[in-house]
């Protein structure tokens, strides 16, 4: 029997559709087979946002266990490599754990020191002088601050950004045996930096990880390395390319700069768009527990199911006529850039207030910003990476 969608999901693999512009595609997607089979590694795509949240909110039906990238098919894990990788109960466990490093008054603290953050790398821009915004502002931002969210020393986190882009498969052409030189280093380093914190005070996450136990239970430290990769990787991958991503709309829809520099309040709802319109990390995949049915499709016990975030983020069904428009108004605004269910992202919060922030600023200190060239975007089907957004302030 031939399967919905065979034609319209090989492109999926291919790092030049990312590279291009995806979009289009996935409206078809979610015209002509909104749960489609790929042919290739065998897997259904889910493309529209009805779909995509079914999946999502899901546990006992959609499982993470069995992996969540479509290059994990047939894989098994000894250790889960991320919190994400897991299941109730034991992601409520890590949950648990985890939470008291994102409390509220750990958010509030670290506003001013975002702030701080902000101020210093926009003193850095010239009025009327071409920048490259991902490189000037939007990556070492997002790496400063998930270091400072770690309780990392600012002359120790030189290699995040290497130790990042070691970790998201089609972000660079580096061999696999540099990524995993990497990936390696970078374990060690996070772990030995944990163990160091056990028994010490810290407003930190690493603190906080370090010292945190459920009914006794402390993290061992194979959860360490899960936690701490995590964090340091989607803590800062995730929220720089969305920064780059948005400020390049502002720049090429200078009604919606205007919008945003005359009602700076404007900042909240902008940076949901930012987030719906961005997209970071393009889709995850779950896996049927039991046989079950998507949008009139059989899916069979065992197979894998791509929740495509950034094709049900576009989805007219969810967002009505505008929803390939950007917007900075937009309300409501149901995205899913950060998940839902279980996995909703554990760190929100903090990426939402870092994204206000760099607007609020930006605002505060120019009238207006354009175009100084062409994005350029990586070949990654995971995470939706922007390599160069250049720009003027002005």
């Amino acid at each position: 029997m031939t399967r919905p969608g065979t034609h319209l999901t090989a492109v999926l693999e291919d790092p030049a559709f990312y590279i291009g512009d995806p979009y289009p595609h996935y409206a078809r997607l979610r015209d002509e087979a909104p749960v489609a089979w790929n042919e290739q590694l065998g897997y259904w795509i889910a493309s529209r946002h009805a779909e995509v949240m079914d999946v999502a909110r899901d546990s006992d039906r959609f499982c993470s266990g069995k992996g969540i990238l479509t290059m994990e098919i047939g894989f098994n894990y000894e250790t889960p490599p991320t919190m994400m990788h897991t299941d109730p109960p034991d992601h409520t466990r890590y949950r648990k754990m985890v939470s008291p490093g994102f409390r509220p008054s750990i958010i509030k603290a670290i506003e001013v020191v975002i702030r701080e953050r902000v101020d210093a790398l926009l003193d850095t821009i010239t009025p009327g002088q071409p920048i490259d915004f991902t490189v000037a502002i939007a990556i070492p931002l997002a790496l400063q601050i998930i270091a400072d969210f770690l309780g990392i020393p600012p002359d120790k986190s030189d290699r995040f950004f290497d130790w990042s882009e070691a970790s998201i498969p089609g972000s660079n052409g580096w061999s696999d045996e540099y990524r995993r030189q990497l990936q390696a280093e970078m374990h060690a380093y996070l772990l030995e930096l944990t163990l160091s914190r056990r028994g010490q005070d810290g407003n930190d996450i690493t603190s906080a990880l370090a010292n945190s136990s459920v009914d006794g239970e402390t993290l061992s430290e194979q959860e360490i390395v899960m936690f701490q990769n995590q964090l340091l990787v989607a803590g800062n991958e995730t929220t720089r390319n969305t920064m780059s991503a948005g400020v390049w709309e502002l720049a090429i829809h200078p009604e919606q700069w205007k919008l945003l520099h005359d009602s700076p309040s404007l900042a909240a709802s902008a940076t949901e768009e930012f987030l719906r319109w961005g997209t970071a990390v393009i889709a995850f995949m779950r896996t049927a527990t039991v046989d079950t049915a998507l949008a009139g499709v059989d899916i069979a016990e065992g197979e894998h199911v791509l929740m495509l975030y950034s094709s049900a983020n576009r989805d007219e069904r969810a967002f009505g006529p505008t929803a390939e428009s950007f917007d900075i108004t937009r309300d409501p605004n149901p995205h899913v850039a950060f998940g839902f269910g279980h996995h909703f992202c554990i760190g929100a919060a903090l990426a939402r207030l870092e994204i206000r922030c760099l607007l609020e600023a930006l605002v505060q200190r120019f009238s207006a910003v354009e175009s100084a060239g062409t994005i350029t975007r990586t070949g990654s089907n995971i995470i939706a990476g922007v390599t160069s957004t250049p720009v003027i302030f002005h």
